[in-house]
């Protein structure tokens, strides 16, 4: 029976390595449909990306290509299923309601669990969509407690990812160490650039000809994950610190949908606190 798959090989350079990966692949009978690749020059370190079609065993293919790789080289085979996520928001729509809209008309690859919110104003939103919709409260909790239930719920759920749809809380070390390398977020600006709190604020008063949104894993540092995409757009003197809020939520929607295509389609590699993309 004919199989579609994804290799990813994540690896320690070395002289050979494209020639010996898909020779292997060629002896047996499979058709590489594409191939991406990128060497780290800095450090060393080499990144491949084949998607590949054919009647084949996976453990065979596994085995043969880890016996020609370097030492601590990773390799990851993935089926071109549906990935399962959950959804974290707090009030504001408009990046959620495009994945929502987006995921009805299956122009994802995924599958949304939930919703979870720290708040019930979106829920009437979800509910249109026939996704189950989870309040879990902050009110009256510790950070550390609230989180936990959060935690607790999303285990429950067991996706492969989280993403955060502008959900406006910082994220604990706790709660970041629980999902490592899992974490979406998208910030409403062209990072490194106002990090923060009220970046559309400071873009005002810095008077910015350009402003931006970032797609970005999440780890312990507020808003310093490593990119996964951004897209600027410019604007003048005549814009306040609302019209650039409202201009930067358009370009929010399409940077973390852009984002979470290259992670779905297993396109985003870790590199340090970089990305490549392939």
């Amino acid at each position: 029976m004919d199989k579609n798959c994804i290799i990813r090989i994540d690896s320690p350079d070395e002289k050979g390595l494209i020639y010996k990966i898909t020779k292997i692949l060629y002896e047996n009978n499979l058709n590489i449909v594409s191939n991406g690749e990128y060497v780290d020059n800095e450090t060393n370190h080499f990144f491949m990306r084949t998607e590949i079609s054919g009647d084949f065993d996976n453990d065979k293919i596994y085995n043969e290509i880890k016996s020609i790789l370097p030492e601590n080289a990773k390799i990851k085979f993935s089926k071109p299923e549906k990935k399962r996520v959950v959804l974290l928001a707090t009030k504001e729509h408009h990046c959620l309601g495009d994945l929502l809209i987006k995921n009805q008309y299956n122009e994802f690859n995924i599958e949304i669990l939930a919703v979870i919110s720290n708040y019930s104003s979106l829920k009437d939103l979800v509910d249109k969509f026939n996704i189950p919709f989870i309040t879990i409260s902050h009110e009256n909790l510790e950070r550390e407690d609230h989180e936990k239930l959060i935690i607790e719920k999303i285990k429950e759920l067991n996706p492969e990812y989280i993403v955060l749809a502008k959900y406006m809380r910082i994220l604990t070390p706790t709660f970041v160490s629980a999902f490592p390398e899992e974490i979406i977020n998208i910030h409403h600006s062209f990072l490194p650039a106002f990090i923060g709190a009220n970046p559309y604020k400071q873009a005002y008063e810095r008077g910015v000809k350009l402003i931006g949104a970032t797609s970005h894993f999440v780890n312990n540092d507020l808003d310093d994950g490593p990119i996964i995409t951004q897209e600027v757009i410019s604007i003048n003197h005549t814009y306040n610190a609302q019209t650039m809020r409202k201009a930067g939520q358009e370009v929010e929607k399409i940077v973390l949908a852009k984002a979470l295509k290259l992670v779905f389609e297993e396109r985003v590699f870790l590199n340090n606190n970089k990305t490549i993309i392939l």
